[in-house]
């Protein structure tokens, strides 16, 4: 599968204190950082100072499903800003870095959507993105008047239909449909406003939005599906994809499988970046790594182990399995993450891993992959995986912030961009640019 650069993307991903479980603990970790401006000013200008892409927040429309002396330990998915509102004032702090936070199709309106997104563009000055998700968290049906979640099935052809609206939606208005002249007392052109008319079978949106069209034509879109239908959808609409595969052979059959799909959509490989996502524990030497990698394990309790694993399992109760056995294959049959769930069971069946040694495997990445080394070792693996043509980049998962952000922006990235293999500084002014990814037209263009 050709590329379309010889340069790899990098993002990172803000999980509040970190990804690892137990990265509240973690001395180098601000405990309450779900809830501070500050700390987030600190990591994302950190990550400006580095020259990453983007940042990117994920979310989630309930608490976290966990038995009580689980959850009241875990700082993981509980109580923390909804990320556009936290974006939009972060954009006020940067210039360059692009910032992305997940939305649901599943418990949101297209048109909701499209006004905040954007907004989101216009403030920012043309540097936002929409990360599309379909919800694997079914609690959230109950805070929306839903007694279930939808069928997986059903949540992914809603999601197409959405998506649809929300770009039908952002096209309201011709780019130049704004002339504000005070002399005439014309303030826009009326022949350059579309009504949008959606009748489908989801959704009955007249629009048209009242926001002008984004300065990037769309936000960039996002989608981190890994099932059948997760693949499909970001083959019809992804331009950026966050993926789970765990091996250099797995990753490049999700990529190569992926931009294959994009031809029955009319797109070409190189509108999307896909991006594995990557927890790495560096040190000056491996020695150094292993230490720092085995301090955060001992953080684990055994307790939110195990119900961390039953949640990546689709909030699967564990608790009356024993935790050194292996995992019961009940647990893929009721999970709401049928890839994430695919790559777990894979790797516990080949490794004939426990239920604990599951968790401690996963517990840094959320189910994504760890590498422990040297930083010259963590970025042959990189290096190793974007040459093979695996990916088109990382995105990077920090087990602890702000501390391990740091090492990343003063030792792993410096180490990446004296192999030529990312940009140093910033080539665009806006996130599309800065990714390689053209402005989309409006529908309304004329041919």
């Amino acid at each position: 599968m050709t590329r379309r650069a010889d340069r790899m993307h990098v993002g990172v991903f803000f999980n509040h204190t970190g990804h690892h479980i137990a990265s509240w603990r973690h001395p180098r970790a601000q405990a309450d950082a779900a809830i501070s401006i500050e700390h987030y000013v600190q990591i994302t200008q950190t990550a400006e100072r580095a020259g990453l892409d983007f940042i990117f927040f994920a979310d989630s429309a309930a608490v976290r499903e966990a038995r009580a002396e689980s959850l009241s330990r875990s700082a993981q998915y509980t109580a923390y800003f909804e990320p556009t509102t936290l974006l939009s004032a972060l954009a006020m702090v940067t210039k360059h870095i692009g910032l992305v936070a997940t939305a649901t199709t599943s418990y949101n309106e297209p048109y909701n959507i499209a006004r905040r997104y954007a907004s989101l563009d216009w403030i920012s000055k043309v540097r936002a993105g929409w990360n599309v998700v379909t919800s694997g968290n079914a609690a959230e049906a109950w805070n929306f008047g839903r007694e279930q979640h939808f069928d997986h099935a059903d949540r992914y052809r809603r999601a197409h239909e959405f998506i649809d609206v929300v770009k039908g939606l952002w096209d309201s208005w011709d780019d130049d449909a704004f002339i504000r002249d005070k002399q005439s007392g014309q303030f826009f052109d009326y022949d350059k406003l579309h009504r949008l008319d959606h009748k489908g079978t989801y959704f009955n949106v007249r629009g048209p939005l009242n926001v002008p069209r984004p300065p990037q034509g769309y936000p960039v879109i996002f989608q981190a599906g890994t099932s059948e239908d997760g693949r499909e959808l970001a083959a019809a609409t992804a331009e950026g994809v966050f993926t789970s595969e765990l091996t250099l052979e797995g990753q490049r059959e999700h990529h190569d499988d992926v931009k294959r799909r994009m031809a029955r959509y009319g797109r070409r490989p190189e509108e999307m970046l896909i991006l594995p996502g990557l927890t790495a524990i560096i040190g000056h030497n491996e020695a150094e790594a292993r230490d720092k990698h085995a301090y955060l394990q001992s953080l684990i309790d055994p307790i939110v182990g195990r119900d961390f694993l039953g949640m990546l399992l689709g909030d699967f109760d564990l608790s009356g399995y024993d935790i050194d056995g292996p995992l019961p294959d009940a647990a893929m049959a009721s999970a709401t993450s049928k890839g994430t769930a695919a790559n777990i069971f894979r790797a516990a069946r080949q490794d004939g891993l426990s239920i604990r040694q599951l968790w401690e495997k996963l517990a840094g990445s959320r189910g994504k992959l760890t590498l422990v080394g040297s930083t010259i070792q963590v970025a042959d693996t990189m290096q190793q995986w974007f040459e093979a043509h695996a990916c088109d980049g990382f995105i990077l998962q920090p087990s602890y912030l702000p501390g391990e952000l740091d090492e990343f922006a003063d030792q792993l990235i410096p180490e990446l961009q004296n192999r030529g293999l990312i940009r140093v500084g910033y080539e665009g002014t806006t996130l599309r640019e800065n990714m390689g990814l053209a402005r989309p037209p409006s529908r309304y263009r004329a041919v």
